[in-house]
Parts: structure tokens; C-alpha cells; sequence
């Protein structure tokens, strides 16, 4: 998604649209992502992207990997920037815990579903999740499309 979208004065940088597909989604937080300066001004222009990226809990914090920051052409020279470098994120002991309960103890995985602006900060909607099997991914696919088909049925 490359274009921002403006959705309850929150400026939308990425969207994981795969994500609510793939996965049953259990409980949302809110992390604030360490960014460098040329990942922040990258991430102005809309060049991020966090479709097949996941969360990592290492030595007590919450790691961003696979997110894709593309640097633009006008970053210095004396920077070598890279596109999916590992990206500390930002929660509070109690977030973490909880976080790090769901992962060890039942299993669950940490997805990230969006990237946004919320007050000039970068932050990142993460999701306790756990995966989808075959049969539960048809039945999304049957009540969206039952979804459309009622749409066009009441359009008429």
C-alpha cells in the first residue's frame, strides 16, 4: 500500500492485509518502532511495507523483522541503508509479559497489522495471533463472498 490512508486522524504508512486471512486475531497493542532518520523520512513518503513481516521476543523486547523500509535517492552518502533491517519496538513491561505468556505458554505467534502515524510518532498495531487451518480459510472466503453477492442483491 503505497498511498496514505487517513482513517480517525491516524496517517496509515503499511497495512498487512494478509494478515486477517492467515491468521485468528486474539488481542491488539500498540508499539512505537526505533527508527533511524532515513527510515523516518522514507517512511513520510510512503515507502514502507510490512506484508510479510513478524514479531520477535528476544532477551525480554519485542523485535520487528521483515519490514520493509525502501530508502530514498536522496539519502546521504555516508549511510548504507538497509531495506529489512531488525527494528526494536517499543512497550511497557506489562505488554511485554503479556506478550511473552502468549508466545511461550500457548502458543500463539505476534503479527503486525498496520504502521501509522499517531501524533508525528511511528507506531505499529501488533496482534497475538494464531494460524488459520485450510477449512477456516474457505469459510472466510464463503462469508465474504456471501457478503458481496448480498450487497449486489440489495443494490438492485
Amino acid at each position: 500500500m503505497s498511498k496514505k490512508q487517513k482513517t480517525d486522524d491516524l496517517d496509515i504508512i503499511a497495512e498487512n492485509r494478509k494478515a486477517r486471512f492467515e491468521y485468528t486475531i486474539e488481542e491488539r497493542f500498540e508499539a512505537g518502532i526505533v527508527l533511524q532518520g532515513w527510515e523516518v523520512k522514507s517512511l513520510r513518503a510512503g515507502k514502507g511495507g510490512i506484508a510479510d513481516s513478524y514479531v520477535i521476543i528476544k532477551n525480554g523486547e519485542a523485535w520487528l523483522l521483515n519490514a520493509q523500509i525502501i530508502p530514498l535517492n536522496s539519502a546521504s552518502t555516508h549511510i548504507h541503508p538497509e531495506n529489512s533491517r531488525t527494528r526494536k519496538l517499543l512497550l511497557n513491561k506489562k505488554e511485554l509479559k503479556r506478550l511473552i505468556g502468549a508466545v511461550e505458554r500457548k502458543g500463539y505467534t505476534l503479527i503486525p497489522l498496520k504502521m501509522y502515524w499517531k501524533n508525528g510518532l511511528a507506531k505499529v498495531s501488533i496482534a497475538i495471533a494464531q494460524g488459520k487451518k485450510l477449512f477456516d480459510k474457505r469459510e472466510t472466503e464463503k462469508a465474504r463472498d456471501w457478503q458481496r453477492d448480498r450487497q449486489r442483491i440489495l443494490k438492485r
